[in-house]
């Protein structure tokens, strides 16, 4: 009986002749409309991905503009701070100038005086390297510290020096002590700036240019 229903079932659901649909026809219908909706599916599921694609290179984008204008930041900063000098000493009164002449000096005092006591610290006004330490005539002990646009500073009149040829320094780094080596009347420090190691110039007006009012 189960052969027999089987075999019924089977020729109504193939045959043609009564106008019945065939199998191969119900197949490719159902196969039609699934694979239009995962069509379908699949677009919107495309077009969501392409959304989140286009959403995280924007973010990407925007991250990157984020830190291009951080380093422009810090750039500027740096720039900034090379520029910034410090006071070489503390607890000072300016006793000499620039230019002034004087039975003291061989010619023009070529420098600026800070005058203090004994032992005061002495600091690099700027970030360099030092070229030269030592004993050197009338200026007594005398650091000389190179900056990174080449401009010397001489600091004269050390009771010593704390600070080593090739010593790359920062500004307010330690070079030294204020004393009264060389030719002196009492303890301070004699500065001088010369632009690319040449003739000195006023250290005042250096001192301004780069912020600081002595």
């Amino acid at each position: 009986m189960i052969e027999a229903s089987a075999q019924t079932l089977d020729g109504t659901y193939a045959g043609t002749d009564a106008g019945t649909v065939s199998a191969t026809t119900v197949s490719r219908t159902f196969d039609r409309q699934r694979t239009q909706r995962q069509v379908a599916a699949q677009a919107e599921q495309l077009q969501r991905a392409l959304e989140a694609e286009s959403t995280q290179v924007e973010k990407r984008a925007n991250q990157l503009k984020k830190n291009e204008k951080k380093k422009q930041r810090e750039k500027k900063r740096k720039e900034r701070q090379s520029k910034q000098w410090v006071l070489p000493v503390t607890g000072y009164h300016l006793s000499a100038r620039f230019g002034e002449s004087s039975g003291l000096w061989s010619s023009n005092h070529t420098g600026l005086d800070f005058a203090g006591p004994s032992g005061s610290k002495i600091v690099s006004v700027a970030a360099g390297t030092v070229k030269e330490t030592g004993s050197s005539g009338a200026y007594g002990n005398r650091t000389i510290i190179t900056l990174n646009d080449g401009t010397e500073i001489w600091y004269a009149h050390q009771s010593s020096i704390e600070v080593s040829p090739g010593q790359k320094v920062a500004p307010g780094d330690l070079i030294g002590y204020t004393g009264s080596t060389g030719n002196v009347t009492g303890p301070h420090l004699h500065l001088e700036v010369r632009p690319d190691g040449g003739d000195p110039v006023d250290p005042y007006d250096a001192l301004v240019s780069h912020n600081v009012d002595p």
